[in-house]
């Protein structure tokens, strides 16, 4: 794969990455010496980006992908993870400096390094992007050393558009795909002129738009598509993308049409958000070695078709966007 810069940092990254989310907690059982296989196909295959988060699995992605670093040899990838969501209750109060402090400690712990590569506040409530210090005490961990970057994770455009405004944000995480278009509608090229890093997460639509799921699919109790299948847990944004599931089924019937022959849709899908040249890294999870190398795959594929484009807009503007486009 080739590379790309990651924003204003001194990182290439490769297009697609790999999100740690699955093998910490969350997706239903996945062991860790799964996830340390998939972790290890990912970057066998050439990855350079890897994205986890002090609550998976209450730490155990990070532990995962430092033991998995740890042996190997050669160049090593950068190493985002998030902060914040550990605070309970979640709220803007928590987002101290202190508190801050210690959610880093303990990920740099985690992670086995003297500095984290970048640190992402992990969808804080809106409230916390409308105070200064917060991202002051952001830039006086990276003074300290702490921390190479940072940026915000987010639910919303708006929130996204309100993080970019503070000059110290490196990059923004952010749910982009098939069923989630409205980010490419002003978001990315604020985000281009500022130069600022896209991640794009929740790729598949937690699956959905992998082909995969159908309607009598069942997930166990603890994964999230399950359990937050209406926003019990978390933003019910990060579980098929929003999108009610019957609705997503629907869609993803039409996309099928669109995906050539010789290719997996789950191949199709993550090439489609690399079409937007203001998304740095795309994140598909894997829980296992063969998702790895599949995902990888998909940055090899030629571009899709204008053809492909304008089918997959309108299968949103038509089916998707009524359910999610005013929300996030």
């Amino acid at each position: 794969m080739h590379q790309r810069p990651f924003g204003r940092m001194p990182f290439t990254v490769t297009p697609v990455g790999f999100g740690a989310w699955q093998i910490g907690g969350s997706w239903g059982e996945v062991s860790e010496a799964d996830g340390r296989a998939a972790l290890n196909a990912a970057l066998d295959a050439g990855m350079t980006f890897i994205d986890t988060a002090d609550v998976y699995g209450d730490g155990r992605s990070e532990r995962i992908v430092a033991d998995v670093l740890s042996g190997r040899s050669g160049p090593r990838p950068m190493v985002a993870t998030k902060a914040g969501r550990r605070l309970s209750p979640h709220v803007a109060d928590g987002y101290t400096a202190e508190n801050l402090e210690a959610f880093i400690d303990r990920s740099l712990k985690n992670l086995a390094v003297e500095t984290l590569d970048l640190v992402q506040l992990h969808c804080p409530p809106t409230e916390v992007l409308y105070r200064r210090g917060v991202f002051d005490a952001l830039e006086a961990l990276k003074a300290k050393g702490k921390i190479r970057g940072y940026g915000v994770s987010v639910e919303k455009v708006e929130e996204a558009l309100k993080a970019i405004d503070y000059p110290g944000v490196e990059s923004i995480q952010i749910i982009y795909n098939i069923f989630r278009q409205r980010p490419s509608h002003l978001f990315f090229r604020e985000a281009q002129a500022k130069k600022v890093a896209v991640i794009a997460r929740v790729p598949l639509a937690s699956g959905l738009l992998s082909g995969k799921i159908t309607a009598a699919s069942t997930f166990a109790s603890d994964d999230h598509r399950a359990f937050n299948r209406n926003g019990e847990a978390f933003d019910v944004g990060e579980t098929f993308a929003g999108v009610p599931f019957e609705v997503g089924l629907e869609a993803v019937e039409e996309i099928r049409k669109l995906v050539p022959a010789d290719q997996a849709m789950a191949a199709f899908a993550l090439r489609w958000i690399l079409m937007a040249d203001a998304v740095t890294v795309v994140i598909p999870g894997a829980r296992n070695a063969e998702q790895a190398r599949a995902n990888a795959q998909a940055a090899d594929l030629p571009p899709l078709s204008q053809a492909a484009m304008t089918a997959t807009h309108d299968i949103y503007e038509r089916l998707i966007a009524p359910h999610v486009h005013h929300r996030w």
